[in-house]
């Protein structure tokens, strides 16, 4: 039975490959481009070691990692066989440094992962892939039509910029008569039998512009059969002014600049339509290329498409809040924009005119305190900055093949410069002490001190993985040893938390740790961190590719970071921590003497949330 349903997940995936080709087609075409995931860290031992495994054991890891794509339930079941074939390969790893073997890109786990993966994918949110929700948030214009050329469906985008009416035909779209025929042709082909997409580029008759429509097949069953037509045409977000203008501070003149060239209209028409010389505009436009940074009108439309992009799909999201209900009050996110395009959200608490200090939250994304805690901030005059770090809530994800605590640090750098604060004290979780650190290395005289409450440092040993919970140890041990196949872990165990709440599986993962359960139990520490992790998982997002990549990077050699920090480095650390307990920080207080480590009993990797009066009482020594 588990054979067959791997094979039927497979023929699955084989049945809608084109599909999925057709859907990155229309992106490509729209002017924008999503990157696929891509892993640099590439060293495992998976495909060195895949011929000693026993086949039927090998058989049965890979009926593991199907039923967790079929059921995310099953996991603690795949992370217990899981964790039986990798505890021998840990042993058989050096003490640290870059691991021997091939890597695992080859091997039929990575591949039956990705598998997987792409069928948890269209499991997890089935309303993700239906049409309705791919018209409704698609920015460029779009609609649907019958094979005779009735128009269905249209979002906003197409009924602005081609005046398009549901119910009326193909011929409102004043494309030459020709033009007209071999576009219904196409959407017959495509909402017929055959299922072909095809691409179509046409002339505008108003200004000679190249417009591209491309024709797809609808997945699914309709009532009518139909075809969803995207067109090259870009609708303009209404709020995307305002943000352009925030972001580069732009004049009213000079974003219209930028929209008439991502409409594709050259110099000389705006110039037309504006009722100014061409020399005019010339001068705007170079004033608009230096505020933004950008070095031609090329790379200026890539950064627009990119805001557009991340605008169009946020619009009706619930982005101006963390947290929503309860105690806690709610705070809307404020947006930069970073050099490069990226969307970057922060927000803050405590006193706004305070002693300014930057949070880092984990990769659990625990961005809130609990409500005491936040007070206490009022009270000390300390203003909390928390940045929403790439891949996070609305925050754009970093981009593949770049050193990514380096980057994730110079961003913290980019948004203390955007604030204006020179210097500051950073108190954080877990490995999110790297990114303290580069921002340190990076900035000389920007960072005061480093408060790190359970932080952890670069592993060393594969004893020091044994003594990790199991959870813990489960997804860092295949981070260094696995990091190809992390990514359909991860998935899967964000999906297993959506399917059964963030608290039952916040519960399980602090299952190891008698002093994290007890922590978790308290009603504000809960509330804090279920409302808080909102940007890691919640019913508008999920971040397990950026989890994964977090991953992946804490478990690579940073130790030279640790040794070159040029500021002090004060460690709190939880007995109790599952992830780094007592006897590994015994063996680090050794191997990092800059750090000044404390071990505080009956506390673990949540020992902020249990003990925050103490770590706030370490921090005043590097507030200023």
């Amino acid at each position: 039975m588990a054979r067959q349903r791997a094979f039927i997940i497979f023929a699955f995936l084989v049945k809608y490959r084109d599909y999925s080709l057709e859907c990155r087609c229309a992106i490509h075409i729209s002017g924008y481009c999503r990157e696929p995931f891509v892993y640099v860290h590439q060293v495992a031992l998976w495909g060195a070691d895949m011929t000693d495994t026993d086949p039927s054991q090998k058989a049965e890891l890979i009926d593991h990692i199907y039923d967790v794509a079929l059921d995310p339930e099953r996991y603690e079941q795949l992370l217990d066989a899981w964790e039986k074939r990798m505890h021998p390969l840990r042993g058989k790893q050096p003490q640290f440094g870059p691991d021997t073997g091939q890597s695992d890109e080859q091997s039929e786990f990575a591949v039956h992962a990705r598998r997987a993966g792409d069928f948890l994918d269209r499991l997890r949110d089935p309303d993700e892939e239906t049409w309705q929700t791919k018209l409704a948030t698609e920015i460029a214009a779009t609609f649907c039509a019958t094979p005779g050329g009735r128009i269905l469906e249209a979002n906003p985008a197409a009924e602005l910029l081609f005046g398009i009416q549901i119910g009326k035909d193909i011929s409102i779209l004043k494309l030459a008569k020709n033009e007209a025929a071999e576009l219904i042709e196409a959407i017959a082909a495509a909402a017929g039998k055959s299922k072909k997409s095809s691409l179509l580029r046409f002339t505008a008759a108003s200004d000679d512009r190249a417009i591209v429509f491309h024709i797809a097949p609808i997945s699914g069953q309709t009532s009518t059969p139909m075809a969803m037509v995207r067109t090259s045409e870009l609708g303009w977000p209404e709020n995307l002014t305002k943000l352009m203008k925030d972001a580069f501070k732009l004049t009213l003149a000079e974003v219209e600049i930028v929209r008439g060239l991502v409409e594709g209209k050259s110099v000389k028409s705006i110039g037309t339509g504006r009722g100014r010389s061409q020399e005019t505009v010339r001068s705007q436009l170079r004033s608009v290329l230096a505020k933004t940074e950008t070095r031609s009108q090329t790379e200026l439309i890539r950064i627009t498409l990119s805001l557009m992009d991340v605008v169009g799909h946020t619009n009706n999201e619930p982005e101006t809040k963390v947290a929503t209900t309860g105690s806690l009050k709610s705070i809307p996110f404020e947006t930069m924009i970073m050099p490069d395009g990226r969307r970057y959200d922060y927000f803050e608490y405590g006193s706004p005119t305070g002693r300014p200090c930057i949070y880092l939250p984990i990769d659990y994304g625990l961005t809130r305190w609990p409500l005491s805690a936040e007070a206490e901030a009022v009270k000390r005059n300390i203003r909390v900055i928390v940045p929403v770090r790439a891949g996070y809530g609305h925050s754009s994800k970093l981009p593949p093949r770049v050193d990514y605590a380096g980057e994730t640090g110079a961003d913290l750098a980019r948004l203390l410069k955007h604030l204006n604060i020179e210097k500051i004290a950073v108190l954080c979780l877990g490995a999110d002490i790297r990114y303290a650190m580069r921002l340190a290395i990076a900035e000389p005289g920007m960072v005061s001190g480093i408060l790190a409450c359970s932080g952890t440092l670069p592993t060393q040993t594969a004893e020091q993985y044994e003594r990790m919970g199991k959870w813990h140890r489960f997804i860092l041990a295949n981070a260094r040893y696995a990091p190809l196949i992390l990514p359909f872990l991860v998935k899967a165990g964000f999906s297993l938390a959506r399917r059964i709440g963030k608290e039952r599986f916040l519960n399980s993962v602090n299952a190891d740790s008698p002093a994290d359960v007890r922590t978790f139990a308290l009603p504000e520490v809960r509330e804090a961190m279920l409302l808080g992790s909102e940007i890691a998982l919640s019913d508008w997002h999920i971040a397990h590719e950026a989890f994964a990549r977090e991953c992946i990077d804490s478990e690579s050699n940073w130790a030279d970071t640790v040794h070159n920090c040029p500021v002090p480095v004060r460690m709190l650390q939880g007995a109790e921590d599952p992830q780094s307990p007592k006897a590994t920080m015994l063996e680090l207080m050794h191997a990092y003497p800059n750090v000044n480590i404390s071990i505080i009993e009956n506390a673990g990797q949540l020992l902020f949330f249990q003990e925050w009066r103490m770590a706030l009482d370490e921090l005043e020594a590097f507030l200023q």
